[in-house]
């Protein structure tokens, strides 16, 4: 990253405090990233940036999110800083005021079939990326949860894929995401949690099932992907129209299979 962010502050306030904005504000608009990143970014000595992560972190502003190796999965973990609840809060989130009222004039307008078919719409721009990656790692569900992991943390999701129980009737892979850039959202329409669940599902070519997610109050998203079952390739899911009607069952947070 060789493009610095800049900010404008009001006139007053302090250099410290304006410096401590902008590795809020890098943070905000570049996490997962790391101190050495933010440094680069904002033209700062590692001490600088210490100093601020350190006392932003204390606020509760952000947390530390820890990354494994995407290649070998060996070695300490990583560690990337993500704004957290408080600090969007601190920031001001238009964003997530405008699209809440939003989805509920569709919700009031069309129903719940009316919000699923705009979260549809929403995750089928991920499934025409990742596509094409997860399809060149074969038919092996286990590679396809991990090229698909490889895929998410490329898309700042700090994502995961560890083996369990390898080698026997139980084996599966479990794919996990530190972090959602719409949280917020799906914390008041799980539908989005599910719409991403369905799109895994037909890019790794199996049923999955989401164990937890971060907009229920889970520490990670999980979705267990059973890696015991031949790939067996899915439809895509047409939005909802006058033809094709929309379950309402919700797949949110289901139990382990």
């Amino acid at each position: 990253m060789s493009q610095q962010t800049t900010s404008v502050h009001p006139t007053g306030v302090e250099p410290d405090e304006r410096t401590r904005d902008r590795v809020l504000t890098a943070v905000l608009e570049h996490g997962p990233i790391s101190a050495a990143q933010l440094g680069e970014l904002l033209g700062l000595t590692p001490a600088a940036v210490r100093r601020h992560l350190d006392s932003l972190t204390k606020e509760g502003l952000i947390e530390v999110k820890l990354v494994s190796n995407a290649k070998s999965g060996a070695g300490r973990p990583a560690r990337r800083y993500v704004v957290s609840k408080r600090g969007q809060t601190e920031i001001g989130d238009d964003y997530l005021q405008i699209a809440t009222q939003a989805l509920n004039e569709i919700s009031g307008i069309r129903g719940d079939a009316g919000v699923v078919e705009f979260a549809q719409r929403r995750f089928a721009l991920m499934e025409a990326k990742y596509q094409p990656l997860v399809d060149a790692a074969g038919e092996d569900v286990a590679a396809r949860s991990k090229v698909l992991a490889t895929a998410l943390n490329a898309d700042r999701f700090v994502a995961t894929s560890n083996s369990l129980n390898s080698g026997t009737s139980m084996a599966a892979e479990q794919l996990c995401q530190g972090h959602c850039p719409i949280q917020e959202l799906a914390s008041s329409f799980p539908q989005f949690c599910d719409a991403e669940t369905e799109v895994f599902s037909r890019l790794i070519g199996v049923d999955v099932r989401r164990l937890s997610t971060m907009a229920s109050g889970g520490h990670v998203c999980t979705t267990h992907v059973p890696t015991g079952r031949a790939v067996v390739r899915k439809l895509a899911v047409m939005p909802a129209g006058p033809h094709n009607p929309v379950s309402s069952v919700s797949n949110h947070q289901q139990e382990r299979p």
